[in-house]
């Protein structure tokens, strides 16, 4: 019970008279000292806590030659790395020359499929008659120009892998709408 900063542990016990219940007692205990040293010791875990993490992502990033040393930086670092543990699909997001390519390469480097294909696309670069048969490959004859025994899509070189896209909201809008669907 609370009452007035005050945290009480209350034990409640039966009066018997042989099989019959004539009364109870109740032992109340003065618990304030150990709520508030539960709190606290709560409190200082959880900065030892992220403090832990922020080394650990300092360890990472001086291990791996990144420049970055701010407080995001490290917490986005340290998020990068949480994440590599899941098979969840991850957005990036930031402005560019932010470092989202080497925060996919984090995760990419410590995720399951490591060991599999990564594949990187900048969106902005590829031709805006290209970029469905990039992203999706095509057969022999698709088009005048097709190579000879078509062509793989970075879908399918990156399958089981990691599939890095770049500068996504430079695409027109139809082939992001395209792009939205395969996600789905």
């Amino acid at each position: 019970i609370k009452s007035i900063d005050t945290y009480v542990d209350i034990n409640t016990h039966p009066l018997m008279d042989g099989e019959e219940m004539i009364g109870a007692y109740s032992i109340f205990t003065d618990v304030t000292d150990v709520n508030v040293l539960h709190k606290e010791v709560k409190r200082i875990s959880a900065v030892a806590e992220e403090y832990g993490k922020q080394v650990k992502a300092e360890k990472f990033i001086k291990k791996n030659n990144i420049i970055g040393e701010s407080k995001i930086y490290l917490d986005c670092v340290n998020k990068a790395l949480k994440v590599a543990n899941t098979d969840m699909m991850v957005l990036l997001r930031g402005e560019n020359g932010t470092g989202k390519e080497i925060i996919a390469n984090v995760i990419q480097g410590h995720c399951a499929r490591k060991d599999k294909p990564f594949i990187t696309v900048n969106c902005s670069a590829i031709p805006e008659s290209l970029i469905e048969s990039e992203l999706f490959g095509y057969e022999e004859g698709s088009f005048s120009g097709a190579s000879k025994g078509g062509k793989m899509g970075k879908f399918e070189l990156a399958d089981g892998g990691t599939l890095f896209m770049d500068e996504i909201g430079d695409m027109p809008y139809p082939m992001q709408a395209k792009f939205l669907r395969v996600l789905q």
